[in-house]
């Protein structure tokens, strides 16, 4: 690599002013919008990080390739692909009008709000409460240290306090019998799986066993089996950057996942897992300023799968 981690950092802190913190949950309006960091974790267990990259943020849709795993691993590719499609949508993450036909299930992403939801029925447990403690296990299993991965209390109840359009999506599929629960339940555990929090160090891990075809790196140790990650990679691949996925494609050509916490987590198959921070949005409701720096980085180091 050429140019140092810290350089590219630095190069690319000017395009935090550009981008705009979430105005729809008063806790993520908090942020500060001047933040940039990245960590980098290769299959070998080499790990670089600069910038913020230690600080805490909720990391919010980030968490819906971790409800798929969990969907996987609780039931298998066949019966997940039978709750929800794996096609993109070409809407916003929260958009509700996905189809002028009858909603069904093949209408769904996993990588979008109304597609997680339903993922989040998927999980086993005797309440919504144990399949959110699952959840959370398996998130710190992949994260590899359980005290980077908490829930955000404050941004949780900031989520559960101003989710109605989320509401709005879950009785929607209640309507159309695609989630059958309470849905009080089911968006409880969806609002908890967002307020996880980590920081660039907990998603480079996760993105590092996706990266590595679900073994921990360094040890090689076995955490989910490697057709669960290649069909979770090959989904954030065509969806998850919401309704940017395809520039993104193009400009970085990486697997990886955003959320409006201001994290992207991205997979470098075969290579390295990256987690990024940077708070302020663009449009599309991606960090602006982690998406310039994983072009960068996709750039420097050839990390292009295309």
């Amino acid at each position: 690599m050429g140019v140092s981690l810290e350089e590219m950092v630095a190069a690319c802190r000017p395009y935090t002013r550009q981008g705009q913190l979430p105005g729809y949950i008063p806790a993520l309006k908090q942020g500060d919008p001047s933040r940039l960091g990245a960590c980098l974790l290769s299959c070998d267990g080499r790990l670089s990080q600069a910038g913020d990259w230690d600080v805490s943020f909720s990391i919010q849709s980030i968490v819906k390739p971790i409800l798929l795993l969990q969907a996987l691993l609780d039931n298998g590719v066949d019966t997940v692909r039978s709750h929800v499609g794996v096609e993109a949508t070409g809407k916003p993450f929260d958009a509700i009008n996905y189809t002028d036909q009858v909603l069904d299930s093949q209408h769904l992403n996993p990588m979008v709000n109304m597609g997680a939801i339903a993922v989040c029925s998927l999980i086993r447990g005797g309440s919504y409460q144990e399949r959110f403690r699952r959840l959370l296990d398996l998130t710190r299993l992949l994260a590899g240290e359980e005290s980077r991965i908490q829930v955000n209390e404050d941004v949780y109840r900031s989520e559960k306090a101003n989710g109605s359009k989320n509401r709005a999506l879950a009785y929607l599929l209640k309507t159309y019998g695609i989630i059958r629960d309470d849905v009080e339940d089911v968006l409880d555990c969806y609002f908890h799986a967002c307020a996880i929090s980590t920081d660039c160090g907990g998603l480079a891990r996760i993105g590092c066993v996706l990266a590595n075809q679900g073994r921990r790196p360094g040890s090689g140790e076995a955490l989910v089996p490697p057709e669960y990650a290649r069909f979770v990679n090959a989904i954030l691949t065509t969806c998850g950057m919401y309704d940017g996925s395809g520039d993104f494609a193009v400009r970085v050509g990486v697997p990886a996942k955003s959320g409006v916490g201001g994290g992207i987590m991205a997979v470098a198959p075969g290579r390295m897992g990256i987690g990024i921070f940077s708070p302020a949005l663009d449009p599309k409701g991606n960090s602006l300023a982690g998406t310039r720096l994983l072009e960068l980085l996709s750039r420097e180091l050839d990390l292009s799968i295309f």
